[in-house]
């Protein structure tokens, strides 16, 4: 039956891991909270190694906790991450989103700097400093970077971070490349987009993936595994794409160590996605710009070693699934954005709640990653305006376990 407007604003019947209040999604206090507490202090995908091939090679990188970066690869191949910015006036240095740039030159007083991040020359410096200036004492801010993962480009804005290496048997794969790049900034919150990568209950909305999966042998099978700080892991299956008409048959092109035409994801806290859908593979990473608005970057990788082949039926695959005009992916961000329309200025709650034996529709990929918001946030994900997380709102981890 529907409800009133007291009735509307009551809290679901179910554990607090089960639910979430929607001001999560839209406070912008939230937002500049989420900014100091999460992405200022986890690693982040920034590119990849390949889209830095030469020395001197440098893409610009507008970090979600606020900062504006650059990354380049130096003489001696080694890729490093510094703050966009002149110490000298504080002048942004790389204005384009990518290029080659032997000397890092601010256009505002013509200071340079190198690509291992020292200041290298300042204009008429005898001139107007005689010996009083240190350049050893201005170099560049220098990021922490991480090159991992068949060659994924990770920073960190946290000197003190720890590395990624427990989940180095999850994501590593021989050397690979990306092949196609494209971005969308979709008028959503980032987590409403993350929520969408961590189930797939919502293959409802997608015709192929009922078709070519959930109507396939397996599909309820997998089971999700939850890692520590808010990652996990949905187990794989053989997709049959020739279940879908008009299709060239099934896949026989593999992926490194995967079954052949295998579904898998890994899911990174806050806002990562390693999306294998074989014989493609689709890297998402978000940029949160605002409360209800995230820029959403999509890599399409494949293995170095593929032949002229192989590559035309990746690339075929991944444009005809994943690209911005394939089966999928407007249908995601269809919902994601009604998502955002319908929640604008409600104060409710939504459920996280299906439990499915950890199963492909249990909705335990969300329960572990709001578990990881509330702890890192202080807030309850349930109650965030409570004082502190209580004792009667504060997740209940068992529900976690995998």
């Amino acid at each position: 039956m529907s409800r009133n407007a007291v009735q509307f604003q009551q809290k679901p019947d179910f554990p607090a891991s089960h639910f979430v209040d929607t001001r999560i999604y839209t406070d912008p206090q939230i937002f500049r909270e989420e900014q100091e507490k999460i992405f200022k202090k986890v690693w982040m995908v920034a590119c990849h190694e390949s889209e830095l091939a030469n020395p001197y090679d440098y893409r610009t990188y507008q970090h979600p906790g606020g900062a504006n970066l650059f990354l380049v690869r130096g003489d001696d191949m080694k890729i490093r991450c510094f703050y966009n910015f002149c110490t000298h006036r504080g002048n942004t240095l790389l204005r384009d989103p990518s290029g080659n740039a032997k000397h890092i030159t601010c256009i505002f007083h013509m200071w340079s700097f190198d690509c291992r991040g020292s200041l290298s020359d300042v204009t008429r410096e005898k001139e107007g400093y005689q010996s009083r200036i240190d350049k050893e004492s201005l170099g560049l801010r220098e990021v922490r970077a991480q090159v991992d993962f068949s060659g994924v480009v990770w920073v960190n804005l946290d000197d003190g971070c720890t590395d990624l290496d427990y989940l180095k048997e999850e994501l590593s794969a021989e050397p690979l490349e990306v092949f196609h790049y494209h971005r969308a900034i979709v008028e959503t919150n980032y987590k409403l987009w993350h929520d969408t990568n961590s189930e797939i209950y919502h293959d409802y909305i997608h015709y192929h993936n009922r078709k070519t999966g959930m109507m396939q042998k397996g599909y309820f099978d997998r089971k999700f595994h939850c890692f520590p700080n808010g990652h996990g892991r949905l187990d794989s299956m053989e997709i049959r794409y020739d279940a879908y008409e008009g299709t060239d048959g099934q896949r026989r092109l593999d992926w490194p160590r995967a079954p052949k035409a295998c579904h898998k994801f890994i899911d990174l806290f806050p806002g990562v996605t390693y999306n294998l859908r074989s014989p493609t593979f689709r890297l998402d990473s978000m940029i949160p710009l605002g409360p209800a608005k995230v820029m959403i970057e999509y890599r399409g990788l494949a293995p170095k070693r593929d032949s002229a082949a192989e590559r035309r039926q990746r690339v075929k695959d991944y444009i005809g699934i994943w690209g911005p005009f394939g089966r999928n992916l407007h249908e995601d961000l269809l919902a994601v954005r009604g998502q955002a329309q319908a929640l604008a200025g409600v104060q409710s709650y939504i459920l996280h709640a299906r439990e499915e034996s950890l199963n492909s529709h249990d909705e335990i990929g969300m329960r572990h990653f709001y578990a990881e918001w509330t702890r890192r946030m202080g807030r309850s994900s349930s109650d965030p305006y409570a004082e502190t997380v209580g004792t009667r709102d504060k997740v209940d981890r068992s529900a976690m376990a995998a």
